[in-house]
């Protein structure tokens, strides 16, 4: 009997087309023979549709279009339901039939609302196995700030910064703009803290730059980071595969960027019109750096993954001084686009078996957390216990 996978993709986040171009190049790669598949797109209004069209990328063209003939669907926040149900039923009574039952779910969802533990925590709460990250590590990985404390903690190196939220900034500016100045210097990046692709991302010079480009960080986010700019910037990626008790790490790449950072669009519009995606932007795979200096990424991606306690397949984005070579963890993508497949295809593993590793990771890591204690099959109120309060006064 086939396993049927859901694959969930798009999302309410500014990486919405990113995600949908990610989950074809999946669902395209998944053997057929062993696999069925379920495309769950979420649109950029949070509902959820179904239908053999949504794994067609070219068929995106017209949004409008391709759900005509598309099922709404959801699922029940009810434990043990793996089944989607259509939001309109056709009968008059009794419970609505499912459209599909589900074994295991990817998601690819990329950013806000997707990656950042949102919709991990639907998936908790109904108990289906899935792959990747779950609430906890996708919530840390996707927050830099939180993930540059966590990090440091630990002992991996980040670079310095400041960070604040939208209402700080704007009620005391000027002590923060004086704060940032004094401890970082200028150049400095600014970036929304929970967003993914390049989006809202700035450099800036000078003060003037700098309140240009936290306003517009401000627009994304809520949290914003200002990071102390790394000269001669040379940006390497590494793909970390496994659970945090047993992984490995890819080939390294570097990504050629046009302009001072890696931009949205060299990410994934760099390619020819006929590829899209992460694996799409232009790219020196395996990187052209020193035994020790790969060595050393390789092992700092893999400790970023352990230490944020990381699942399935993640990129780790790190920086090098090309002066100095000293090397920074910059971030981690726990929902990477394209799934990094072409860095495990450079290390000798094809698309459709990185596939197969996720689902047989979801699987184990269900089968362990079905194995913890998470309630006590006994009742203290029909002990007695809890009628009253802490002072001996009885509950009103």
């Amino acid at each position: 009997m086939k396993t049927t996978i859901g694959v969930f993709f798009g999302g309410r986040s500014t990486e919405h087309e990113i995600s949908v171009l990610s989950a074809c190049q999946a669902m395209a790669a998944i053997n057929k023979e062993q696999y069925d598949i379920v495309p769950v797109y979420i649109s950029k209004q949070g509902h959820w549709y179904t239908g053999p069209e949504f794994t067609v990328t070219e068929n995106y063209r017209n949004i409008d279009k391709l759900l005509e003939n598309a099922v709404e669907v959801y699922m029940r926040p009810v434990y043990g339901d793996y089944k989607l149900y259509p939001t309109r039923s056709k009968g008059l009574f009794g419970s609505p039939k499912p459209v599909a039952g589900l074994d295991v779910v990817i998601p690819v969802l990329h950013g806000s609302n997707g990656e950042d533990g949102n919709f991990q925590g639907v998936l908790q709460t109904i108990g289906i196995p899935f792959a990747g990250c779950d609430t906890l590590a996708s919530a840390n990985g996707m927050d830099k700030i939180t993930m540059k404390m966590i990090l440091a903690a630990e002992g991996i190196p980040v670079v310095d910064y400041v960070w604040f939220t939208d209402k700080q900034w704007s009620a005391d500016s000027d002590t923060l703009t004086a704060k940032i100045e004094n401890h970082l210097g200028y150049p400095v990046i600014v970036k929304p803290a929970n967003l993914g692709s390049s989006v809202g991302i700035g450099c800036a010079s000078n003060r003037e730059q700098l309140r240009e480009k936290v306003a517009d960080a401000a627009r994304y986010s809520t949290r914003i980071i200002v990071e102390k700019m790394v000269r001669n910037l040379q940006e390497i990626n590494c793909s970390v595969l496994g659970d945090c008790d047993n992984y490995e790490t890819s080939v390294l790449e570097e990504p050629v960027k046009s302009g001072e950072i890696l931009s949205y669009m060299d990410k994934y519009l760099g390619g020819e019109k006929t590829e899209r995606g992460m694996q799409a932007a232009r790219k020196r795979i395996p990187a052209d750096l020193p035994a020790d200096e790969t060595e050393r990424i390789r092992y700092l991606a893999g400790e970023t993954f352990r230490v944020l306690g990381c699942n399935g397949v993640s990129r780790v984005d790190v920086m090098v001084d090309g002066v100095t070579r000293e090397i920074f963890v910059n971030e981690i993508n726990t929902i990477p686009g394209s799934l990094s497949f072409y860095l495990w295809e450079a290390a000798g593993v094809p698309f459709d078996k990185l596939i197969d590793r996720l689902i047989k990771l979801a699987f184990k890591r269900k089968r362990e957390m079905d194995g913890k204690t998470v309630s006590y099959s006994s009742n203290i109120f029909a002990l007695g216990g809890g009628i009253k309060g802490a002072k001996g006064s009885k509950l009103k």
